[in-house]
């Protein structure tokens, strides 16, 4: 029996209908930013797997790491015991993080993190015997996870409308208008767009005002999963000036845009305010493990330091901290600051800068988003943007027989590639990528003029 009909018989895979959708592609190895196939395709990773792979697939660094690690200490309970990949790593996070992280909490993935993160907020209220504040409040957009709690504090969405009647309440603000990382220093906003902010701040104001918000929570410039929508360190700085007058937790969820995927290492240094707590995984341990973090201040864990008991932070996972992922991350960390790297970073939001100059003109082109390593194409159709949008169905595989992957979110064409990719790559991901849009022809006049408004 092949492997694809051993995986029919028994595998239920992530967002997959069980009932017409094309059959998963069965794979043998991975090197670089290359996947190999089972029928001996070569199929290039221009979204790092769900934007998780740093480095490029199995990096004799980071394999040769998790190896020694296997043979010294694969695992043990994190509750009474620790060892040296887990303190070395905490120790080193620490030392990159914005200022004022003081302890690293772990956990399994994106989702543990965010739920660690919310319940730490909410905790931390409760241990200081301050009862009024419940509130959590979030952008509209937003996508933090699988999990109850970061189900509630996402988008409401075709997701999560199973469990809507079981999701706690949350106040929503609206998204920042301005989707460029500069254009509020550039003026460039829209007076539309400039009343949709002001809006906003406007909203969060009187929402602060009540003294009943507890924390707010947000990704950072970048919406991932609700199509690389961007937003201005300026509209976040003024967002989370507010939260601090206030004294409102701020979350950051750098799940997706930590380890320089936004140009530097986090996407929380371009702002002048700091996070209380940041939740991180995907590229912590270079793609290579499961693992999840959420760090927080000083501040957050002082209502934490007492003998009483019922005041302990009750929350972990039996596989917390797990030596062979803190292996990993170490070794992540190794690749990730060196300066070739770091050069490599660069290298790429220039690359990506130059293709949006060359790109955005084109006619089936609605608009371009780029920062850092994070390309975003949006594709003119009549239909809103939107992870529905029917364009999904057949680029997706429209690009896999071209030999690379990209998982369009709805009509959103988007790169994250591993930082390891060479300039001939990258271009080969471009090429296909203006091919496709030659190939779309011209948009008809209804198809412009029934256009939503950019976002």
């Amino acid at each position: 029996m092949s492997l694809l009909e051993r995986d029919k018989r028994s595998i239920w895979h992530p967002f997959t209908p069980l009932k017409g959708s094309p059959e998963p592609l069965p794979l043998v190895r991975a090197e670089g930013v290359w996947l190999y196939t089972e029928d001996g395709r070569k199929i290039l990773d221009a979204i790092s797997s769900w934007w998780v792979n740093l480095h490029g697939h199995s990096h004799p660094y980071i394999a040769d790491a998790v190896v020694k690690q296997a043979r010294t200490l694969e695992h043990v309970i994190f509750a009474g015991f620790t060892h040296e990949p887990a303190v070395r790593l905490a120790e080193r996070l620490l030392q990159i993080l914005p200022n004022g992280f003081s302890k690293v909490f772990y956990s399994d993935n994106g989702s543990t993190a965010v739920e660690v993160a919310l319940k730490m907020a909410m905790q931390y209220w409760y241990n200081a015997g301050v009862h009024h504040k419940k509130k959590i409040v979030a952008l509209d957009g937003a996508y933090h996870g699988d999990t109850f709690g970061a189900m509630s504090v996402g988008e409401r969405s075709p997701f999560n409308a199973p469990f809507d009647d079981y999701l706690f309440e949350v106040e929503f603000l609206p998204f920042p208008a301005c989707y460029h990382p500069s254009c509020c220093a550039g003026k460039r906003l829209s007076p539309a767009a400039c009343g949709q902010v002001a809006t906003l701040l406007s909203r969060f104001e009187q929402l602060a005002q009540s003294g009943e918000v507890a924390a707010f929570i947000y990704e950072p410039l970048v919406q991932g999963a609700s199509g690389m929508r961007m937003y201005s360190a300026e509209i976040l700085d003024q967002l989370l000036h507010i939260a601090q007058k206030y004294d409102i937790i701020c979350i950051a969820d750098e799940v997706m845009t930590g380890f320089g995927r936004t140009g530097r290492l986090f996407a929380s240094e371009y702002c002048l305010h700091k996070p209380d707590i940041i939740c991180l995984s995907k590229g912590l341990t270079g793609g290579t493990m499961a693992l999840g973090v959420t760090a927080c201040t000083d501040r957050i864990v002082e209502p934490f330091r007492q003998e009483d008991i019922m005041k302990t932070f009750f929350h972990g996972h039996s596989f917390t901290a797990n030596p062979l992922a803190c292996a990993a991350a170490n070794a992540s960390l190794d690749l990730l600051l060196q300066p070739q790297c770091l050069s490599r970073i660069a290298a790429i939001a220039q690359a990506h800068l130059d293709f949006e100059a060359h790109i955005r003109e084109h006619r089936r082109v609605r608009q371009v988003r780029c920062m850092g390593t994070i390309f975003a194409l949006e594709i003119e159709t009549t239909q809103q943007t939107h992870y529905f949008n029917e364009a999904r169905h057949h680029l997706y595989t429209y690009f896999l027989d071209k030999g690379i992957l990209l998982r369009p979110l709805g009509n959103v064409v988007y790169i994250l590639p591993p930082y390891v990719i060479a300039p001939a790559e990258l271009q080969m991901v471009y090429d296909a990528i203006e091919v496709m849009l030659n190939e779309l022809g011209a948009p008809s006049d209804t198809a412009r003029n029934n256009a939503p408004a950019q976002q």
